[in-house]
């Protein structure tokens, strides 16, 4: 599906359509971004790094903020949604690296 302009868009059928297929696009994305996150996970023991390092973590979610603002989109709104998805894909990698949360 080729999205349009939100402004071109002159129904709510076909406003929910592109909806539905940026979702989809979005948990695409999401499912690569977590399948690195287990990589990170698998490599983290040899180079002798924990799940959480607070200063990456911080550096991510500047990043975030800033694109974010730079596109347009809510930049607190997209830290906070980072973040959630951040402490869960830790607790993800304390899991494959045995130290439970």
């Amino acid at each position: 599906m080729t999205l349009k302009p939100p402004a071109d868009i002159t129904t709510m059928a076909d406003l929910r359509l592109q909806i539905d297929a940026l979702d989809r696009e979005l948990i695409a994305l999401l499912s690569l971004r977590q399948a690195h996150i287990d990589r990170a996970a698998e490599l983290k023991p040899g180079e002798g790094l924990p799940a959480r390092i607070e200063a990456r973590v911080l550096d991510v979610l500047d990043k975030v903020e800033a694109e974010a603002k730079d596109k347009g989109f809510e930049p607190v709104l997209a830290r906070q949604m980072w973040a959630l998805m951040i402490e869960e894909m830790i607790a993800r990698e304390d899991r494959v690296l045995g130290r439970d949360a």
